[in-house]
């Protein structure tokens, strides 16, 4: 579904506002991976602005789509594009990380309204969604289920056993999006366990295969449009991404997977990401 310029300047600035936010958030709560967040908020934001078929006044409505954040350790921008949804009071976000707040360092489906399964360690979301994409078959219903994995977290062993059974049961209702902003904890992704040729390896395990700029909300939303995806195959896009993207000091340095930033330089942040609008 192509969109026009209104719709992209919208969903544009929904983004902006979840990156000021997301940065908030983060610098309140002391802690949080702001790197890998985002690089993910273009596309959740697209996602849950354009794409997904959920009910924020009735979270668990039978017939939604289902969102898996397997990179569960970017909760904080999940939980501020819910807000921004409407599945929790905005308010709550000041509570991030706090004792006995519902917003942990990994979201959590007994606690948080909109979010489909608990989430962290690495390699467990994409699993967990074929197996909610197999239900959706057997059921013949005609909700989708969708992942977001980082590329680092694809180095884990599981995400190729389900990325064979989601081959084998023929998941057409399956998306699975990979955040490749190439870095990951500690290191570059070529300098750690290098999965290059990504799109080959998917493609070999049986799967369709798209890559975007995963930061071109109109690219994201043509390529994450249910239309075109191949019958009897499930579907990956491989979004190219930077790590701390909007944020000058931030981008493509690996030290921000899990780093807070200064008051100087969330000053800095603060005023990249409010000119933007």
């Amino acid at each position: 579904m192509n969109l026009d310029s209104l719709n992209i300047n919208a969903l544009k600035e929904t983004a902006r506002r979840i990156r000021v936010q997301d940065l908030k958030t983060v610098f309140g709560a002391g802690a949080g991976h702001i790197g890998g967040e985002m690089s993910a908020i273009d596309i959740l934001t697209t996602l849950y602005f354009h794409v997904l078929r959920v009910y924020p006044d009735a979270p668990d409505h039978p017939e939604r789509d289902r969102f898996v954040l397997s990179k569960g350790h970017t909760a904080c921008a999940l939980y501020v594009t819910l807000a921004e949804k409407g599945f929790i009071d905005p308010a709550e976000l000041e509570t991030f990380l706090a004792p006995h707040s519902r917003l942990n360092g990994h979201p959590n489906c007994t606690k948080v309204p909109g979010v489909e399964t608990n989430t962290g360690p690495l390699g467990h979301g994409l699993p967990v969604a074929v197996g909610m994409a197999k239900a959706a078959q057997l059921d013949g219903a005609s909700w989708r289920t969708y992942v977001l994995t980082g590329d680092g977290e694809l180095q884990e062993g599981s995400n190729w056993e389900a990325a064979m059974a989601a081959a084998q049961f023929g998941l057409d209702n399956l998306t699975v999006i990979v955040d490749h902003n190439r870095l990951q904890q500690g290191a570059r992704l070529a300098e750690t366990n290098n999965l290059a040729p990504l799109a080959d390896k998917f493609e070999a395990f049986g799967w369709t295969v798209r890559e975007v700029d995963g930061h071109d909300i109109a690219a994201l939303a043509d390529v994450l449009d249910s239309s075109g995806i191949e019958s009897g195959k499930p579907s990956c896009v491989i979004a190219h991404t930077n790590k701390g993207q909007g944020i000058s000091f931030m981008q493509d340095r690996v030290e921000w997977h899990h780093k807070v930033p200064s008051r100087e330089q969330f000053e800095q942040a603060l005023a990249e990401l409010e000119g933007a609008a």
